[in-house]
């Protein structure tokens, strides 16, 4: 595997919050036992945005489910803070690319819907629940319901009810791909914004290799058949910042040779 230094925006010797250790997953199919996870190692630190880009069936969405808990039938080991994880938990959210909304509720109800479990009282859940439709610009739609709201809206409002419980991981499962293209852009730059306002961790799972480049401090590349990590690269705070630059384009074209389209340079 490939491994690019660590972004200087986060400091190497930190504790990392998320740790996966020699991941294997494998499905039953068709009675075959077919792999699609291998070998997967990977460590995220505390508030960084780590981006997974790859083809379909090599794995990044069964890597998030096991992330979150929701299955424990594998080999190797998914830990937080060093401990195992052995269940969902309101420590880790999760965002899909459909919005999944209760469409008999409002913009306010389906956020308020997440904090069901939570110890906060009434008035602190309406206080929290305002917070976060703040958060994601759509205070004046709290009363929406939706049907009446555009997909990018849509999206807003799963992203604050990911939030509401104040996760410490944010998972994000291609949760921008339904979208128009303008819409997708501008929901990049919120995307990053409410992270980093929130101080979360976060991994998304994408195909866009240029929101992979835009969002990622740093970016996973993983190939298929079984899925496995081919690369890790790092992007620079300026290359984040600036779709136009150079050193953007260069990294972005490094991923795609990575992915098998183009010519991938050599290794750094």
């Amino acid at each position: 595997m490939n491994q690019i230094a660590p972004s200087a925006a986060f400091e190497t010797n930190v504790a990392p919050a998320l740790e996966i250790r020699g991941l294997d997953k494998s499905f039953i199919i068709a009675g075959r036992d077919v792999k699609v996870l291998a070998d997967v190692d990977l460590s995220v630190r505390p508030g960084e945005f780590v981006t997974i880009v790859g083809a379909s069936g090599c794995g990044k969405s069964t890597l998030l489910r096991l992330i979150l808990g929701l299955d424990l039938d594998y080999g190797g080991a998914v830990l937080v803070d060093g401990a195992q994880v052995h269940r969902p938990g309101l420590d880790r959210s999760i965002v899909f690319q459909d919005h999944r909304l209760l469409p008999w509720l409002t913009v306010e109800g389906n956020v308020a819907a997440a904090l069901r479990r939570s110890l906060l009282s009434r008035t602190d859940k309406k206080k929290t629940v305002r917070q976060h439709l703040e958060l994601v610009g759509l205070t004046q739609f709290s009363k929406a319901y939706p049907a009446q709201l555009s997909g990018g809206m849509a999206q807003r409002v799963a992203i604050a009810r990911a939030l509401v419980n104040r996760p410490r991981f944010l998972l994000l499962d291609e949760p921008l791909g339904a979208l128009d293209a303008l819409t997708r852009l501008r929901l990049q730059d919120e995307l990053k914004r409410i992270v980093q306002h929130e101080g979360t961790t976060a991994l998304l799972v994408t195909h866009d290799v240029d929101e992979a480049v835009h969002l990622g401090h740093r970016v996973v590349v993983m190939q298929p058949h079984p899925g496995r990590i081919a690369a890790i690269l790092s992007i620079p705070e300026p290359a984040r910042l600036d779709r136009s630059s150079l050193e953007f384009i260069r990294l972005r074209d490094k991923v795609l040779g990575l992915l098998g389209v183009g010519a991938a340079e050599p290794s750094s």
